[in-house]
C-alpha cells in the first residue's frame, strides 16, 4: 500500500487499482489520497477523477474503511 505522501504516479495507480479491486480502503490509504489531492504536486485530470472515485464511493458505502 502507499506509504509516503510524495507518491509517484505509478504507486497512486497500484494504490487505486488495489483499492477498487478489494473495495477497501486503510485509514492511512485514505489520508495519503487526501494529502496527495492537496498537495502542491500535479495530479493529472486521470488521478483526480479516480481519487475522486474512491471518496464517492466510500460516501455511498462501495468501499469500506477498514484498519
Amino acid at each position: 500500500m502507499l506509504t509516503t505522501a510524495t507518491s509517484s504516479p505509478m504507486q497512486l495507480e497500484t494504490v487505486l487499482e488495489h483499492i477498487f479491486a478489494i473495495r477497501r480502503i486503510t485509514r492511512q490509504d485514505q489520508q495519503l489520497l487526501m494529502s496527495a489531492l492537496l498537495s502542491k504536486e500535479d495530479l493529472n485530470e486521470q488521478e483526480r477523477l479516480q481519487i475522486s472515485r474512491v471518496f464517492d464511493a466510500l460516501q455511498r458505502g462501495l468501499i469500506k474503511v477498514v484498519d
